[in-house]
């Protein structure tokens, strides 16, 4: 006995050594980071006052101090960075859905600002800016080499004025300069119509208006066709979409979903992961759902459509989208200033992260660029002639005058049908597809 609890006693008293042994050295490993980090904040005002007292002109230290505070951030990614009053308040303004600007979402890429995605109706839409796009100058002055938040900042200006950009587009030999007018923002969160039997519903952004204007505008044209009988399914368009509000994307998503993982989200601690889940009620009661995304479809965006995909409760149309997979919060700072940083990774409803890698549609479908009117007007003339078209034809008497109203009518949607894909090839596309399922579902 006296043996066992000495050696009891040996083993407690050899595992406080050991713990000393091993927590000795930590101790002064932290204790030697803590001092490094002070020399470096030492270094850092050592500079700061040389700059202040030395520098060719007087500087403002408020702003010596907020550039510091932005490099720091901005060093970490793309997307993270320091806000000063005036653009958190900016923020605050646009994720309400009105602001002043260009309308285009930006982000940074090889020293150049990247358009990832012109936004519906803006200046920057109607002046032909398309996703993918890089602005070199601003106004003839070089952007490369300046943070994104001061690139930006040469964009904004007086609504009614004029500025000039250059635009250097993938396809193209040579750069080339665009003429904007800036003008006030009012973004339309969601614009929704009817082409034949498909709703379309056109989500150009994520903010606080979203999901009810979604709701809102799907329930008008499911009342105006006759009730979800009469409708074939549903087109969600998010091509162009840079995203916004992460709660937002997980409203939309619920829209169409009964049950499941929506998105989850993985932060530094794996105890400050998040998932959040569909509640039952789905809008239009099952039926199908294609989403249309491209290289402009960023965030929120695609997290909508990584969760309709995974749940294989939406058909994915177009081109892989943007690939921005991480979560920023916003964090407010003392004097009304806010930080803005990437604390968490999101992942789709199967765990796949798409950061840097986009969502990829089920089926690839190509936007082609518009023909020359030229050639349209060639295309007209080409136009095959009937025996309808011929003098003197003779008249079909095997239909009645209803009969041949009905066909004239359906000739008159197919016309249309094509019309439309002359004006927007994927959406004609996926509205294809509706069609096709619609069909398909009747013969079952």
């Amino acid at each position: 006995m006296k043996k066992f609890v000495m050696a009891s006693l040996a083993g407690t008293l050899a595992g406080i050594i050991a713990t000393t042994q091993i927590a000795g050295p930590l101790v002064a490993q932290e204790a030697k980071a803590n001092a490094s980090v002070y020399q470096q904040l030492d270094l850092f005002g050592d500079i700061f006052e040389r700059i202040r007292a030395q520098y060719v002109e007087e500087v403002e230290a408020n702003e010596l101090i907020e550039a510091a505070i932005d490099g720091m951030l901005t060093s970490l990614d793309p997307h993270s960075s320091y806000l000063s009053p005036e653009d958190a308040e900016q923020m605050r303004v646009q994720t309400r859905g009105e602001f002043g600007g260009l309308g285009i979402e930006v982000t940074q890429e090889e020293g150049f600002v990247k358009v990832v995605s012109p936004i519906d109706g803006t200046p920057a839409d109607e002046a032909g800016i398309e996703a993918g796009d890089f602005i070199t100058h601003v106004d003839g002055e070089s952007v490369l080499g300046l943070t994104l938040d001061k690139a930006v900042e040469l964009m904004r200006g007086p609504v009614g004025s004029e500025i000039v950009i250059t635009v250097v587009r993938e396809g193209e030999p040579e750069p080339f300069d665009v003429t904007i007018i800036r003008d006030t923002i009012k973004l339309t969160a969601v614009r929704a119509r009817t082409e034949g039997e498909s709703v379309v519903l056109r989500v150009t952004t994520f903010n606080d208006q979203t999901y009810p204007n979604l709701k809102e505008g799907l329930e008008k044209q499911i009342e105006e066709a006759g009730g979800i009988d009469k409708v074939n399914g549903v087109v969600l368009d998010l091509r162009n979409n840079p995203g916004g509000l992460l709660t937002q994307a997980i409203k939309v998503s619920d829209a169409f979903l009964d049950e499941g993982e929506i998105v989850s989200t993985r932060g530094r601690n794996p105890e400050d992961g998040e998932r959040f889940n569909a509640t039952p009620g789905d809008l239009i009661q099952g039926k199908p759902v294609v989403v249309l995304i491209n290289g402009g479809s960023a965030s929120a965006s695609e997290i909508v459509a990584g969760a309709l995909q995974d749940h294989r409760r939406a058909i994915v149309v177009g081109t892989k989208s943007f690939g921005k997979g991480s979560v920023q919060t916003v964090m407010p700072l003392r004097g009304d200033g806010a930080m803005r940083l990437t604390t968490a990774r999101y992942y789709t409803p199967s765990g796949r992260s798409i950061q840097a890698l986009g969502v990829s549609p089920d089926i690839v479908v190509e936007q082609p660029r518009r023909r020359p009117e030229a050639d349209e007007d060639e295309a007209e003339k080409a136009r095959t002639r009937s025996e309808a078209d011929l003098r003197g034809r003779l008249s079909n008497d095997s239909l009645t005058e209803d009969e041949i109203r009905q066909i004239e009518e359906d000739r008159a949607k197919a016309e249309a049908t094509a019309k439309l894909r002359e004006e927007d090839y994927q959406l004609a596309y996926a509205i294809d597809i509706l069609k096709g399922l619609s069909a398909f579902g009747a013969q079952d």
